[in-house]
């Protein structure tokens, strides 16, 4: 079989989602057996379907398809939950670490308090169908992380928590930029170390304008995108 031919083969599997979990494919030699040729062959073919951006590798762990990223709106506050449940995947999350810590000073600064002031530090990450989707790391300010039980950030994100106990949150700025993935970052989120992530740093505020909690979001590039809509009436461009 040319590697062309299986290039084809491999492009209709795709395309039917006849893939594993996560959008797993089959191992080189298990393809190689599967349609009767070489390994080369198929390493040839999986590295046209790479350069197509149909699949990714990810170093000890094999080939996958690469899957519709999920979309997040910018202009609107969403939880990473909300929006792995709007893309048709299943959310879910496992909390890495959980537990009262000195503030970082770039942390105390947004939150405007005393650096080395104790805060709340929470680190997940989330899932969409079981799979890796984001590493989050977040702080909360002591008052109002103090009865905040590693069982209820275990079930549910701090936007819904955070009203239950008395605190009416009013707006959010985020920042997003780009970085790679450290070899620990990358072993969490189950790419390879130096991909590219999206980084997305918010600060949320009460509605009286106090700063509650930073939080910091790392996405592989090729599982999010970020989407935002302009108006195009008159007076409502700017020209440079």
């Amino acid at each position: 079989m040319r590697y062309l031919d299986l290039a084809d083969a491999l492009r209709a599997r795709i395309a039917a989602r006849d893939v594993g979990a996560g959008g797993a494919l089959a191992g080189e030699l298990e393809l190689a057996r599967e349609y009767g040729t070489s390994r080369v062959t198929v390493r040839r073919a999986l590295d046209l379907l790479r350069q197509e951006g149909l699949v990714t590798s990810r170093r000890g762990a094999g080939w996958f398809a690469a899957l519709d990223p999920v979309r997040q709106p910018l202009g609107r506050v969403t939880t990473v939950e909300a929006a792995v449940e709007a893309a048709g995947a299943r959310p879910g999350r496992e909390i890495l670490a959980f537990g009262f810590v000195d503030a970082p000073a770039a942390v105390a600064d947004a939150l405007k308090v005393d650096r080395g002031s104790d805060v709340l530090r929470v680190e997940r990450v989330n899932l969409a169908d079981d799979e890796p989707f984001a590493l989050v790391t977040v702080w909360v300010r002591a008052d109002v992380g103090a009865d905040v039980s590693r069982a209820d950030v275990e079930r549910a994100p701090f936007y819904d928590l955070l009203p239950l106990r008395g605190v009416e949150l009013g707006s959010a700025h985020q920042t997003i930029t780009a970085e790679v993935a450290s070899a620990g970052t990358a072993r969490l989120l189950a790419c390879a170390p130096g991909a590219p992530l999206l980084l997305c740093r918010r600060v949320t505020y009460d509605a009286a304008g106090l700063p509650t909690l930073v939080s910091e979001h790392r996405y592989p590039a090729d599982r999010t995108t970020f989407e935002i809509d302009f108006s195009l009436r008159a007076g409502a461009l700017q020209h440079a």
